[in-house]
């Protein structure tokens, strides 16, 4: 029987610190970092997804932190959650050849899961004159319309899409109709199977009123750093339908920089999604029973990056800085 190979991650909701931690951690385990965000594959999306600059990819003394799976591709260039899985499966095995610890830091739960778990991806065809009737339907009668119909004849993809993800709800009901079966049979949870990986996974959390904080906060930093002209920027190039510009952050910005609202209204809502942004990732992590949980508490950032890398290299059975 072949050995499982040992994998890292931290991962949990927006603005808990996971990118600062995770730099001590990586220096303590000899590790390299494996971006899990949805955001920040896209290049010129920095702000906005709060990416490091590279300067500051780097561990405690200045070790330089090798980053992987940021900045892979251009917003305007199609990118999905089976491009991600193999991608980073691949990464993980450059990695362990290097005799490296991976370390997967991020917060897209899905992104993670398909990774981590033994999702199969299976192409399914796609229909034009279908897609183009059931956009129609959601410009005419509202996401909640398609929503509901999706319920209907697929409640497990019903309940992985958000009711304001347009663009997943067509794509499923799509397939659907296209084909008779529920798109949840093309993301196949393999349950009888095990994570191809010996894992050893934390979360970040926080009390509610902190986090709420951090991210008001985080948005703040963000505008001053000059989110609004990287948004500009952005629009100036591509269509602001694209899949990537309809990240949180990017949508609401981009409406205030087409004038369809005032730059204060457009931060109140940025902060009011990022806030339901972090909840959504808090209630996917949560279901994951395998994660070890680690409440972030002011000034103790440090001492939380050594409990965590003590934790995984005792899991995964390896040596600690």
């Amino acid at each position: 029987m072949t050995a499982k190979k040992p994998l890292a991650a931290i991962v949990g909701p927006t603005a808990t610190g996971k990118s600062a931690i995770a730099l001590h951690v990586a220096t303590r385990l000899q590790a390299e970092i494996i971006s899990v965000d949805s955001a920040q594959v896209y290049r010129g999306m920095d702000i906005g997804t709060a990416k490091l600059p590279p300067a500051e990819r780097v561990g405690p003394g200045g070790v330089p932190i090798p980053h992987h799976l940021i900045d892979i591709v251009d917003p305007d260039e199609p990118f999905s959650v089976a491009d991600f899985q193999k991608l980073a499966r691949e990464t993980i095995a450059s990695i362990l050849q290097r005799g490296r610890v991976p370390l997967l830091v991020g917060g897209t739960g899905l992104y993670y899961q398909a990774v981590v778990d033994p999702y199969l991806f299976t192409p399914m065809p796609g229909d034009k004159k279908i897609r183009q009737y059931l956009e129609e339907q959601a410009r005419s009668r509202g996401n909640e319309y398609l929503y509901e119909e999706l319920k209907r004849v697929d409640p497990e993809a019903a309940r992985r899409i958000h009711l304001h993800d347009r663009r997943r709800l067509v794509r499923a009901l799509e397939v659907y109709i296209m084909t008779g079966k529920p798109i949840s049979a093309a993301l196949e949870w393999r349950r009888r199977q095990e994570t191809p990986y010996r894992l050893a996974a934390v979360a970040l959390t926080m009390p509610r009123p902190q986090l709420y904080r951090r991210i008001e906060a985080r948005v703040d930093a963000m505008i001053a750093q000059g989110l609004v002209e990287e948004v500009r920027g952005l629009l100036a190039r591509y269509d602001h339908r694209l899949p990537a510009l309809q990240a949180v952050g990017y949508k609401e910005i981009g409406a205030y920089v087409r004038g369809e609202m005032e730059l204060e209204d457009a931060v109140a809502l940025l902060k009011r999604n990022t806030r339901r942004l972090a909840k959504r990732q808090l209630t996917w992590f949560k279901r994951d029973t395998r994660l070890r949980w680690w409440e972030v508490e002011p000034g103790r950032q440090e001492e939380i990056a050594a409990e965590i890398a003590n934790y995984i290299a005792g899991y995964l059975d390896i040596d600690v800085e």
